[in-house]
């Protein structure tokens, strides 16, 4: 199973009007980090960063000069999200802005079956909040010292580790390989032979013979009908 965690920032909040300046993703497959990742500023065409998204993201207009507009890399970012599962914070807002981007393009918009919204699980899990990522980093001991500006690459990497803790932790991603299955060509689970060889070197008891004797006494004073007797005659 693949997914792919990300995160945009934006010159502001309107979806009319406003634009992507960042647009950052790591990939998961069985819920593990694969290393892949995509990062990339975006020129907003000449769009105004309002103060206040720049207060969160501290990216100005200086910093996004040459970089490529999202025409020039919205097909790498399909490339990169192919048939996985999208996972967000808050994924109505980002999806909103890349459906927008998308749009221009004259692209389809993203399925909404392949988004996963991690603030729906985060409330659903956690119904008392508080539910924003540094929040969840803190209820899950997640270190996001490094976050002192929002970051759509930094904040992927961090969503990742909450997502997997949202879904069940750790643990749940673990998988045991001691047997492997192998499917038929029926699409069924194969017919597997399991043998189980014996110990090279048998335990040793753990009873005693005092601990024996005191036992035999104890089923002499249970009566005839004990089921004890029966195994006792059996041995």
């Amino acid at each position: 199973m693949r997914e792919i965690i990300f995160d945009t920032e934006t010159t502001g909040l309107d979806l009319r009007d406003d634009r992507i300046i960042e647009l950052g993703g790591v990939e998961l497959v069985n819920r593990f980090p694969t290393g892949r990742t995509f990062h990339k500023f975006i020129n907003p065409q000449g769009r105004a960063i309002h103060a206040e998204a720049q207060a969160v993201h501290g990216i100005s207009a200086a910093d996004l000069v040459g970089k490529p507009t999202f025409a020039e890399i919205a097909q790498e970012w399909l490339d990169f999200t192919d048939g996985a599962k999208l996972i967000a914070h808050n994924a109505t807002f980002d999806i909103g802005f890349l459906n927008l981007e998308f749009s221009r393009l004259e692209q389809a918009a993203i399925d909404p079956g392949r988004v996963v919204d991690t603030l729906a699980l985060a409330r659903r899990k956690h119904p008392m909040g508080p539910n924003s990522l540094d929040a969840l980093c803190r209820r899950y001991g997640i270190d996001n010292t490094r976050r002192t500006k929002h970051g759509a690459l930094l904040d992927s990497e961090l969503l990742a580790e909450v997502y997997i803790e949202l879904i069940g932790g750790k643990q749940a991603a673990l998988v045991l390989e001691a047997v492997a299955v192998q499917m038929n060509g029926n699409g069924e689970v194969a017919d597997i032979d399991i043998s189980i060889g014996a110990r090279p070197i048998a335990l040793p008891p753990r009873l005693s013979e005092t601990d024996r004797a005191a036992h035999a006494g104890l089923v002499t004073t249970l009566g005839e009908k004990a089921l004890w007797l029966k195994v006792a005659t059996a041995g």
